[in-house]
């Protein structure tokens, strides 16, 4: 089998699962939070929070492993030959479903990457967010068989691509100077890190594995319900057995549902919270990890859905939308609810003009 063939097979995807997984609970181990060794959504908020866009003193911290995400994904895109700047698929509406996914993915406290992180850490609360992922990506893929469609993108110039990485470089930068303006938390969930070259080469790991593989936490069920394909579903599962068992190794499994670090019990909420995740994710096409990824080889509308998500990070702080440690915020479940009637409401109509 030659090397391009193999590194598109099921035991490539599966071995890279696996190794994510590992990764994954080393960085809890090394001092990123429990049950959130890679956790995109909440980095987002974190690094937000950390340029001043809220105040939320428990979530302020820049996070290399967004970074990493980022250039893992542009130097593995590169080195195969798969970077290609594109962009211009309905961006301002991939921006607005990017916040709305935001305010469920800080309802539920995750996304679809740590549904499964939290699951293999042993927090029975995601097992609500995992079936409120799944009856989400189900919709969004109702709603494209319906015919919902953003719109094609298309080629930008190659030096359109360099945007993304060089912000990734620009947010390192920061992490190393410090300069007087970013935020740190002391306490709470940002306080809790790992090393900066610790994380920095996770999640470049992490971000070309991921490119390599095409793995995405609502592309692998989206392709099991439209196509009957489980070949992405394979690196998911591997994930959470490679964290799990890294889990077990370090000692940090910790089965039950009280007392779960960044989580709540309002079971109703993360269903729901995860529905509402899992549907926009659908109609955006990724998962906030892979929109990190693209972003990296140069798609700009992955880029766009990353700003929204900052977007909406600050939001739901700012709004009190979001929830935290064993509660949830008072406007977040009605936001949660408007959110869901915005997003179907735009899969509803988005279909392309009969002219075009």
């Amino acid at each position: 089998m030659q090397t391009r063939e193999w590194i598109s097979s099921r035991w490539f995807i599966a071995l890279s699962g696996l190794l994510i997984g590992l990764v994954t609970a080393f960085l809890s181990r090394m001092g990123n939070p429990f049950n959130g060794g890679i956790a995109p959504t909440c980095f987002i908020r974190d690094t937000a929070g950390a340029l001043g866009l809220h105040a939320g003193a428990a979530f302020q911290y820049l996070r290399p492993e967004l970074a990493g995400l980022v250039l893992g994904g542009f130097l593995s895109a590169a080195a195969f030959k798969e970077f290609r700047p594109r962009g211009g698929s309905a961006p301002l509406l991939r921006f607005f479903l990017a916040m709305l996914l935001m305010v469920g993915a800080l309802t539920f406290l995750g996304c679809p990457t740590r549904v499964i992180v939290r699951l293999a850490g042993g927090d029975g609360n995601a097992l609500a967010g995992l079936g409120g992922m799944l009856l989400g990506i189900f919709g969004g893929v109702a709603l494209i068989k319906r015919g919902f469609d953003l719109g094609r993108n298309r080629p930008l110039p190659p030096a359109a691509g360099f945007v993304a990485p060089l912000a990734a470089i620009g947010l390192l930068l920061l992490i190393f100077l410090r300069p007087a303006f970013v935020q740190e938390s002391t306490t709470g969930w940002g306080a809790e890190h790992a090393a900066v070259g610790i994380s920095l080469v996770g999640g470049l790991v992490i971000g070309a594995l991921a490119q390599r593989t095409r793995l995405c936490f609502m592309g692998a069920w989206r392709d099991l319900f439209l196509l009957r394909d489980t070949q992405l579903l394979t690196g998911v599962v591997a994930f959470f057995l490679g964290c799990l068992g890294g889990n077990l190794f370090f000692g940090q499994f910790q089965p039950g549902f009280a007392d779960q670090p960044l989580a709540h019990s309002h079971q109703l909420w993360n269903f729901l919270g995860m529905v509402l995740v899992g549907l926009a994710a659908a109609m955006l096409g990724a998962c906030p990890l892979r929109q990190m990824v693209l972003t990296g080889q140069g798609d700009h509308d992955a880029a766009v859905t990353v700003l929204g998500m900052v977007a909406g990070a600050a939001l739901t702080h700012n709004f009190d939308l979001s929830s935290c440690s064993g509660k949830i915020a008072e406007y977040g479940p009605p936001a949660v609810i408007a959110a869901l009637v915005l997003c179907l409401a735009l899969g509803l109509t988005m279909r392309p003009r009969d002219d075009a």
